[in-house]
């Protein structure tokens, strides 16, 4: 039987699998790790896989070479490191980390409410679930 690997059920080996897919017609894992910095080409493939888990300071690079908003990596990246213990530690000092899109709904909802710092009530919350199929 073969041994699982540590970090291969994680949402970052997931998204990674993904977006290397999306970017195929335009660079290699090679070109990818390279654009990252990564010393060892095969980097990627160990991410990929869930063999290893991305180091922090990785992230601002690996997020230019595959494109993406480096705060999404980045909340991957603190799941693979501490599940939900680190996450919440890093949320009460720095507080909730959003991607860009994150912060396009936040400046939205501020738009639409006249800024008046509305509460989430179960209509709003229902109302935007339903938004997302949920």
């Amino acid at each position: 039987m073969m041994a699982r690997k540590p970090y291969e059920d994680s949402r970052l080996a997931k998204f990674l699998e993904k977006r290397v897919l999306e970017l195929r017609p335009r660079k290699t894992q090679a070109e990818i790790a390279e654009q990252a910095g990564f010393v060892n080409p095969n980097m990627i493939a160990m991410l990929k896989s869930g063999a290893t888990k991305l180091p922090l300071d990785r992230v601002p690079s690996l997020a230019v070479a595959l494109e993406c908003d480096p705060r999404f990596l980045f909340n991957l990246a603190l799941e693979q490191l501490g599940g939900d213990t680190t996450k919440r530690a890093i949320e009460e000092i720095f507080g909730v980390v959003a991607t860009k899109n994150e912060a396009a709904w936040t400046h939205e909802i501020r738009d639409a409410s006249g800024h008046t710092d509305p509460s989430l009530t179960s209509r709003g919350r229902a109302a935007i679930r339903g938004i997302f199929g949920k």
